[in-house]
């Protein structure tokens, strides 16, 4: 738990607060935490829950002692809090499910006005705590944080401590394997944290680079049971993606920024990068490829299952999704075809109640104030469709213009492919293709590719310079069909973005590019 969240908590208790909300689902740090408040406040502490009653903290399940089964009731459960005459913390556990309840909503109330004359004070405990309206003014609702990378720190080297106290292993780990592993963990609770280290250690009896994937694993099963994240694992490598030399420079000088030695220097975390070009030409695969290339788990933001049909659910799914990356970061946050998702957010007020718009809102704005290593990756194919607040300084650290390859990507974008498909790169003249390919996007050579491959399995023979012809020359580009709206798009990104491969003077095909510094 972060020292502000714990402090919060304890002045609330100090300034007698009656009624105090905590989100969380660890009971047993929360516990913790305030048993040491009270301890240090000199007051009693009672737990509760529905099932034992008023209870003691560490009585054993099984024991009767130390728990009051009379108290199961939430109407006397809250009378035993009235009863009680000494200063006291009073913990009840998942007692919203009782809030809808009219009488046990009325009795609550009614002793929250009792306890502000008093030392004690009532705080209920819930993993997702749905106050009604009639509590918004009486209860006091604080976030309990997840383990910060000291609090996991501390537990892995208590892990490793304790597993060479009970065996005749000699665990060490390095600390460049453990800042990987606590920043890999960062975003789980301690429970789940000490299960994965554990689980580690005992499948292999070691802790090493190798196994930051299987921390990562825990994350992934928390954002499968979210709705409106995606998660992908760090699996593509820069080495599949083919030129684009600049973004990829700038993209791992950005790396260097999630390091403690960044931190310590006063660097704040990378925000972002805006990806705005052509279709096909490798937007979403650098954002696949940079998961891979920072080994960090890529969450794919779908924002059509943001939109819920409640009036004012939408609005809490996004503030959700972006808590659940801000929970799990160091993380990528990628928003594909971002054009698409908040091209409603103009004419929000007339078309749905300005419900995109607000949504909108709360995206940018905190994209604007975040300081979570959670780094933003959005791609954009149409730009007249974006919001100019989106493009505004301070949203992202960059914005970049992806264009059509050039030839030497060309050729490197083919070798990649036939490659990753016949584990060579193939030893015929590629000049005649690249020369053919001139406005081609990396997707486009990818299917012609296949489409070479599949000839070449029809005819049972080896790949050929002749069957990629064939292949290349049955594809009408997109940059033939959409010829001005890709200029016009060139002309855009000519002084207002930064390009993604450098302009290489290569005959008459450089023409494409050169309108970019008009």
């Amino acid at each position: 738990m972060s020292k502000s969240a714990m402090n919060e908590l304890e002045v609330l208790i100090r300034a007698r607060y009656p009624l105090i909300g905590v989100e969380s689902y660890e009971e047993g740090r929360v516990t913790s935490v305030l048993k040491k408040i009270a301890d240090s406040r000199n007051k009693r502490i009672e737990l509760w829950s529905a099932s034992r009653g008023f209870y003691a903290p560490g009585a054993s399940l099984e024991s009767k002692q130390g728990s009051d089964q009379s108290t199961t009731d939430p109407l006397n459960a809250l009378d035993h809090v009235v009863k009680i005459m000494e200063p006291s913390l009073f913990v009840l556990f998942d007692f919203h499910h009782y809030l809808n309840n009219p009488t046990v909503l009325r009795k609550l109330r009614e002793v929250g006005a009792y306890l502000k004359t008093s030392y004690k004070s009532l705080i209920l405990v819930s993993p997702c705590l749905n106050v009604p309206s009639d509590l918004d003014k009486e209860i006091t609702i604080v976030e309990f944080d997840l383990p910060s990378a000291r609090e996991l720190g501390m537990l892995l080297d208590e892990t490793v401590k304790e597993i060479n106290e009970k065996s005749e292993l000699n665990l060490k780990v390095g600390a460049e394997v453990r800042e990987r592993l606590v920043s890999a963990a960062l975003g789980l609770t301690w429970d789940e944290t000490e299960n994965v280290f554990s689980r580690i250690l005992v499948e292999g009896g070691r802790l090493t680079m190798e196994d930051v994937p299987k921390v990562l694993e825990e994350k992934e099963k928390l954002i499968k049971r979210s709705g409106s994240l995606e998660y992908f694992s760090p699996q593509e490598a820069f080495a599949s993606v083919g030129g684009l030399e600049s973004l990829k420079g700038w993209l791992d000088r950005r790396r260097l920024g999630f390091s403690e030695k960044a931190q310590s220097r006063g660097l704040p975390y990378p925000k972002g990068v805006l990806l705005i070009g052509v279709q096909g030409c490798g937007k979403s695969l650098v954002a696949k490829a940079v998961s891979g290339r920072w080994q960090m788990p890529l969450l794919r933001l779908d924002v059509g299952r943001v939109f819920s049909s409640l009036v004012g659910s939408s609005e809490g799914n996004i503030r959700q999704a972006i808590a659940l990356a801000e929970s799990v970061a160091p993380a990528i946050l990628w928003v594909d075809e971002v054009e698409k998702a908040f091209s409603g957010s103009k004419s929000s007020g007339s078309s749905d109640s300005g419900t995109t718009a607000r949504v909108f809102g709360n995206f940018i704005t905190w994209l604007q104030e975040k300081t979570s290593p959670v780094f933003v990756m959005a791609t954009a194919n149409d730009i007249s469709e974006l919001p100019a607040e989106f493009l505004r300084k301070g949203r992202f650290d960059e914005i970049f213009f992806v264009d059509l390859p050039q030839e030497r990507e060309r050729e490197e974008i083919l070798k990649i492919h036939i490659q990753k498909r016949s584990g060579a790169p193939g030893s015929f003249d590629y000049g005649p293709i690249i020369r053919r390919t001139q406005g081609f996007s990396g997707a486009e050579l990818e299917e012609a590719v296949i489409s070479a491959m599949f000839a070449a399995f029809e005819k049972d023979e080896e790949l050929s310079k002749k069957l990629l012809l064939e292949a290349v020359s049955e594809t009408v580009p997109l940059s033939q069909t959409m010829a001005e709206e890709i200029e016009s798009l060139r002309r855009w990104a000519g002084g207002r973005t930064r390009l993604a491969t450098p302009i290489v003077e290569e005959g008459p095909q450089v023409n494409a590019v050169r309108n970019l510094e008009l």
